[in-house]
């Protein structure tokens, strides 16, 4: 699964570019902070693996008013590294691999 080009990033992470994208609009359970924000990584110039990244702050658009962190290029850039390190191959074809980071996600009642 291709990421939009509309609405992504640029980063360059170790000499390597990729695209992430953050969605502008919360799901219905990221919307009442019953589920983290997530975003999602690709290689840029040959889209293989997706990453998709399950932080552990509520999405900054939340309809709760519950604050959040904004998703910073350095927290990407450091999900990147860490997914590498833990086996992602972004040029290689297959489903996505997911990156939980949700450890101490509270939410909401």
């Amino acid at each position: 699964m291709a990421l939009v080009r509309k609405g992504s990033r640029r980063i360059v992470v170790d000499g390597t570019v990729y695209r992430w994208r953050l969605r502008g609009r919360p799901t219905y359970f990221q919307g009442l902070v019953w589920s983290p924000c997530s975003f999602a990584v690709e290689h840029a110039d040959t889209p293989g693996m997706t990453l998709v990244v399950t932080t552990d702050q509520p999405h900054p658009s939340n309809w709760i008013g519950r604050e959040a962190e904004p998703v910073l290029p350095s927290g990407v850039a450091a999900a990147v590294r860490l997914a590498l390190r833990a086996g992602w191959t972004p040029t290689a074809s297959g489903s996505a691999f997911h990156l939980d980071q949700s450890a101490g996600f509270t939410p909401s009642n």
